[in-house]
């Protein structure tokens, strides 16, 4: 049952007094004191008075916010001219209808609490005496980071760019892919304080309306003070907020996105991060890689296998060990049996003990290669896996095989394209060890069996998990274990739910539309 079914009754209830409308009449100098009222204590606030035209106009912005130069040359210069207009109502005639400002998508309102809300999002707001309406012109001028490479996602064939905090680069970049008028990009506010964009696209005619209605509900149930990532969201709109498995994929690449959006699925954006949220999301997902796609089909599907094989590894390698060890050491060759009970002759802790220290200390020393400078953090993964381990091992704290199996187990984690599963196999491995530990593979046995039936158990936005294996759709499996060419993916996948199933049509000749 979805986290959100017992709140389908619920309504999007009104964020405290900022959605409250305020009209006070035509009268400058209350609107005017209104606003200063609004803005009390505010410095970046600059509030310009000026008569034109025997008609007093003021001037709301925040500082460092909007482009100045643009204004005096496209906005100011006509305001102050006296050849701009002969009178007062000439004067707001020509500014309200925009026929000699050369500026887009400019507005106008009687709202006060719009118009101040349009002052925070850098927005310039004009007012007139004996006249109600106000301009708001959009002439915001921010510092924002460049398009750069991807810094998380690499590929060696694909593209290079990656989002970045703009909400309107990235919704650009993603229309200089898919340049169609049918990809829709919806917009929700969010957060009582911040007054965050959200933007949820879809291409309408693949994506289906259920899942489209249900992605726009769970956002609008969202009240908090604000939204400062794609992860306050996420949080909050998954199926299973408990579950320690991701079930919404997360990505800085625009091509990624696009291929979601082409497949039928929703993305969501968030002012201010650079990484949006794809939905729906199958465990599958999250061990393809953007690389997948720009090399042979054979390479891939030899890399992909080779990353469930290692995502095996991830999770039961230090707990197989711990097992064998501990509980059944006639599984093991005499020759290696008696290498290893030579290495641990002189370990003064059983096996679990022993993979529990070597295990938080990787951990540790990934969190702090993580945190620390990038130079630094390369220098200190070096330290660790060398000076510390090889030390571990002279000092007789911890034997040498248990040192390679973490480490091979680290190096199976780094595998796996997705942080969020990564990081979601590390926390996992633990209980498994200590399941391993007291009860050997039996107890191993268990915790694989309880992982399967709660990832069998999972839906994002109504997806089984698990799908296309369970429930078991055949046409869907040539994207999953392996990646079959693009003449044979001819269909979308069907997990999503989308309303034109055929995305490839390969034509035997150039005549043959014509013939049809």
């Amino acid at each position: 049952m979805s986290f959100f079914s017992k709140f389908k009754s619920q309504t999007k209830a009104q964020q405290g007094t900022t959605n409250k409308q305020v009209f006070l009449g035509e009268d400058f100098d209350v609107r005017l004191k209104w606003f200063k009222d609004t803005f009390d204590q505010c410095i970046d606030i600059t509030f310009h008075e000026l008569t034109a035209n025997q008609t007093r106009v003021a001037i709301v912005f925040v500082q460092c916010m909007v482009d100045q130069q643009v204004f005096d040359e496209q906005v100011l210069k006509y305001i102050v001219s006296p050849n701009f207009a002969s009178s007062r109502k000439e004067l707001i005639h020509k500014l309200l209808d925009l026929q000699s400002i050369s500026t887009m998508c400019t507005s106008v309102l009687t709202d006060l609490q719009v118009a101040a809300d349009m002052v925070m999002d850098g927005k310039i707001i004009i007012l007139f005496e004996g006249d109600c309406r106000m301009l708001a012109i959009p002439l915001t001028s921010v510092e924002k980071r460049a398009v750069s490479e991807t810094s998380n996602e690499n590929v060696i064939r694909g593209p290079r760019e990656a989002f970045v905090e703009d909400i309107h680069t990235n919704i650009t970049m993603i229309r200089r892919k898919i340049k169609s008028p049918d990809l829709k990009m919806e917009q929700i506010v969010l957060g009582k304080y911040t007054k965050t964009k959200v933007i949820v696209g879809y291409i309408e005619g693949l994506c289906k309306e259920d899942l489209l209605t249900e992605v726009k509900q769970r956002i609008n149930r969202i009240e908090m003070d604000g939204v400062l990532g794609s992860s306050y969201i996420e949080e909050c709109i998954d199926d299973s907020p408990l579950s320690p498995f991701p079930q919404s994929q997360k990505t800085e690449r625009p091509d990624v996105v696009a291929a979601a959006l082409l497949e039928g699925r929703v993305v969501i954006f968030v002012d201010g991060t650079p990484i949006p949220l794809l939905v729906p999301v199958t465990f599958y997902i999250f061990l393809q890689s953007a690389e997948d796609y720009y090399q042979r089909y054979i390479l891939t599907s030899f890399i992909r296998l080779l990353r469930y094989g290692f995502l095996v590894i991830s999770l039961l390698f230090p707990s197989f060990y711990i097992a064998i060890s501990t509980f059944h050491p006639e599984m093991i060759p005499t020759t290696l049996l008696i290498s290893v009970a030579a290495s641990r002759e002189y370990v003064p802790f059983p096996g679990l003990v022993e993979a529990f220290i070597m295990e938080l200390a990787f951990e540790a020393l990934r969190e702090a290669g993580v945190r620390t400078p990038k130079a630094i953090g390369q220098a200190l993964g070096v330290l660790g896996a060398l000076v510390i381990g090889q030390a571990a091992v002279q000092a007789g704290i911890v034997s040498a095989p248990i040192v390679i199996i973490v480490s091979m187990t680290g190096i199976a984690s780094f595998i796996i394209p997705a942080y969020d599963l990564a990081s979601s196999i590390r926390l996992l491995r633990f209980p498994i060890m200590l399941l391993s530990g007291t009860f050997g593979i039996f107890g191993l046995m268990i915790g694989a069996i309880l992982i399967y039936i709660h990832v069998v158990s999972l839906r994002s936005f109504g997806v089984p998990y698990l799908s296309p294996t369970a429930p078991l759709k055949v046409s869907d499996l040539k994207d999953v274990f392996v990646r079959a060419p693009w003449w044979l993916m001819k269909r979308r996948p069907s997990f999503a739910g989308t309303s034109d199933k055929n995305r490839l049509t390969i034509r035997k000749s150039m005549t043959e539309d014509d013939e049809d």
